[in-house]
């Protein structure tokens, strides 16, 4: 019989197995994201190897060679010209810059703006300040009593108005509705000492005054693009009764989430180390970061594009692409700078730490930001084609600080998410398409959002519906589940990444006392400046400016080509073949940048999910988090004793009741029913009688009961309906929004039914 151990004993046998379990799952892990790589790599580029192509190619060139050598004549002057155009636009944007930074990067807003408040003015001073945009003439008189819209764009080292820097935008969509447009911009240069704790206070001030100049109009609309995104759920959760909806586009608020084998930019803070670089480039600065590098960083990722394809694109279609290039380079080739408090908040908060969805991030007087404290209404859009906001990133946190979706509505929250299938991260700012499909949809269904019941819902847009004028989308919010966010998100709880935020911290501890001091006491800010105007970001645009005088011969050469311009024809098999040529380029760049990533992916995952696996960092940090989640819980019954309050109320309660037990068993609504429902909730009485803040209450309130107790919640409608005329009135108007039998599902007549067998109701009898 072999020896009972002992308790130390067992004690180490215990923690040897869990290590060895550890090491398992981390060979598991490692397995996985080798085999995810290889097969990605193996796969043919699209369009390669394409026997069609190549027919079509040799079917070009089976012409004379009299006709061949008229062809090669048109295309070698049609590419000459190209050639010296293509120069003198890049001469163009060169100037642009070095004028734009001369201006201090003014916002490139379309639209003409009145400055309403500086925040350079406020107590505590910030580099930002809120505009108000004037409509151009021709468009719709702005109406002061319809919902402000207020824009905030990303402070990731660009400046302000990519949000409204063409018609066509989401400035444009709201200003053509009539609704009062606000923009926060942002000046190049941070003042001294702002945090963005700082800038979170700024913000609330700015909603503050436009609800003094809107005393009649609802709560604004906050609108976060990227970065901006974070900022408008801190505004949300630091002053949750001063805005009426946040819609946020392109959002990272998950930056941990994302799926192996895709997404490789959540992965650079770990393989540098941690944050410490950024506060290291804050030093260097003289206490300030340039965003240069942000910008670098994005580029990076998609380097077939960014280094190749979009130069390429602006060559071979110079003639009509010069404008929108030069346009969209004054907004990306604009640079602006964070102190080093800014940055690392970012990088330790959000990038590293991944903290906001689990409401660590500390908000000032022992307080933290809580998402759960986020009361209006959530839109969130995000696209399958966006590699910098991938939708995991932009939805995982609603699974983080949600136990599920009854969760959701007990806690009488309204969440919609929109998913696009191909478009790239700028397109979702930038993108007129876009603009005028999915922002327009967006604002006009958050018309109508106040009379959706709280809970989950994904927003599709599908065909048109009506004609000629009457023309618009089909719009439908189709109730959805936290597993399907799961789904959506991927891989989020990897124990490598909060490896990385415990090796981060220790890194940057070592980093502040023996690194930091020594840096700072040899910056100066003439180095500071010296050494970001040699960025390669700004010298690659001095070289090509009049800065430089070899490019003086550009702009009379490109007017000569202008002049005698001769471009080839379109079936000419010389130009086939350059853009045969280009398609190459950019594959071969595009297969070492996927190279890249899946090395950069296998080596993260070796060295922090290796260190995970022996216990080395990690537990403490996941632990904190989910004892941080779990702190922030707020039960239902603190919100709502429903069992106390399900007996209670009258007409209005009982048809806010009614629709919601019919919208929770249809699964969904579509925006014709929601047109109806908001049409009966605020013009007609007693509805119309309500200030917006007691109907969004009620239709909470309502929402709870029927999530905790739908039985009960539809067995007492006749108490709160104690006549039989409220009875068929309430009845009648609750099938007026339902819409024509036909049009229901199975289980919405089954709960029609119910109601009218509980209200004492024939059938028809709604309908006398």
């Amino acid at each position: 019989m072999p020896p009972i151990p002992n308790a130390p004993t067992r004690e180490l046998a215990e923690k040897a197995q869990e290590t060895a379990t550890r090491v398992l799952d981390q060979v598991r892990t490692l397995t996985e994201v080798m085999s995810r790589n290889a097969s990605a790599l193996m796969q043919p580029a699209p369009g390669t190897g394409s026997a069609q192509a190549m027919k079509d190619m040799a079917a070009r060139f089976t012409r004379s060679p009299a006709a061949l050598m008229q062809d090669a004549q048109a295309y070698a002057t049609d590419a000459a010209q190209r050639w010296v155009m293509f120069w003198d636009v890049m001469r163009q944007a060169g100037n642009n810059f070095v004028e734009h930074e001369r201006a201090g990067c003014p916002p490139v807003l379309f639209f003409d703006y009145e400055t309403i408040v500086d925040g350079r003015t406020l107590p505590r001073p910030v580099n930002y300040a809120l505009v108000r945009i004037t409509p151009p003439e021709g468009t719709r008189p702005v109406d002061p009593k319809l919902r402000p819209f207020v824009i905030i764009d990303p402070r990731a080292g660009h400046g302000a108005g990519i949000g409204g820097f063409k018609n066509d935008s989401q400035v444009g969509v709201a200003l053509r509705r009539g609704h009062p447009v606000y923009f926060v911009i942002f000046y190049r240069e941070p003042e001294k000492g702002q945090t963005i704790l700082d800038v979170t206070a700024a913000e609330a001030t700015f909603l503050g005054r436009i609800a003094e100049d809107h005393p009649k109009a609802p709560k604004p609309v906050v609108i976060g693009n990227c970065q901006g995104g974070w900022a408008t759920m801190m505004l949300g959760a630091a002053a949750p009764d001063a805005v009426g909806a946040l819609v946020l586009n392109g959002a990272p608020l998950s930056y941990w989430a994302g799926e192996k084998g895709r997404n490789p930019m959540r992965y650079l803070g770990g393989l540098a180390g941690g944050g410490w670089p950024s506060s290291l480039m804050a030093d260097l600065g003289n206490g300030k970061f340039d965003g240069a590098g942000l910008v670098a960083n994005f580029e990076s990722l998609s380097p077939g594009n960014t280094w190749f394809k979009k130069y390429f694109d602006l060559y071979a279609s110079v003639d009509s692409e010069a404008d929108r290039f030069l346009e969209f380079e004054r907004w990306w080739g604009g640079y602006f700078l964070m102190t080093t408090d800014e940055i690392r908040w970012i990088v330790d908060n959000l990038f590293i730490g991944n903290r906001f969805s689990s409401g660590t991030i500390s908000s000032g007087g022992g307080e933290t930001f809580n998402m759960r404290e986020v009361k209006a209404p959530v839109v969130v859009f995000a696209s399958s084609g966006d590699n910098i906001t991938p939708p995991g990133q932009a939805l995982r946190w609603i699974a983080d600080v949600y136990r599920d979706e009854q969760e959701i509505k007990s806690l009488g929250q309204t969440i919609v998410y929109l998913l696009h299938d191909q478009i790239g991260h700028l397109g979702i700012f930038v993108s007129g398409a876009v603009a005028k499909k999915e922002h327009n949809e967006i604002a006009t269904t958050l018309e109508m959002i106040e009379a959706v019941a709280p809970g989950l819902y994904e927003m599709r847009i599908t065909g048109h519906e009506g004609s000629g004028s009457n023309e618009e989308w089909q719009v439908e919010l189709v109730e959805r589940k936290i597993a399907d966010i799961r789904t959506l998100s991927g891989e989020a709880s990897n124990e490598a990444f909060p490896a990385v935020a415990k090796i981060s911290e220790m890194n940057q501890h070592l980093y502040d006392v023996l690194v930091s001091p020594i840096v700072r006491q040899f910056a100066t800010e003439a180095g500071a400046e010296a050494r970001r105007q040699r960025s390669p970001m700004r010298m690659r645009r001095y070289m090509f400016s009049d800065l430089n005088p070899f490019m003086m011969p550009v702009r009379a050469l490109a007017g000569m080509a202008r002049d005698h311009r001769a471009p080839a024809a379109p079936d000419n098999p010389f130009v086939a073949m350059e853009k045969a040529w280009a398609d190459s380029v950019e594959r071969s760049i595009g297969a070492w940048a996927d190279m890249r990533d899946a090395a950069m992916e296998t080596a993260f995952h070796a060295i922090y999910g290796g260190l995970a696996a022996m216990g080395v960092t990690g537990d403490d940090t996941a632990a904190e988090a989910e004892a941080a989640r779990r702190s922030i819980a707020i039960e239902p019954a603190q919100h709502v004793d429903a069992r106390a309050k399900v007996a209670e109320g009258g007409y209005a309660e009982a048809v806010i009741r009614m629709m919601i037990l019919l919208a929770d068993a249809r699964g969904g609504v579509r925006r014709s029913r929601l047109a109806r429902s908001n049409a009966l909730l605020t013009t007609e009485p007693p509805f119309v009688g309500m200030s917006p803040t007691a109907r969004q209450a009620m239709i909470r309130e309502q929402t709870v009961i029927v999530t905790l107790m739908r039985e009960e919640a539809l067995a007492t409608l006749p108490t709160l309906l104690s006549n039989a005329s409220d009875r068929r009135k309430a009845l009648t108007a609750v099938e007026h929004v339902a819409g024509p039998d036909e049009e229901l599902g199975d289980k919405a007549r089954e709960m029609l039914q119910a109601m009218r067998r509980t209200l004492g109701l024939g059938p028809k009898a709604a309908v006398a």
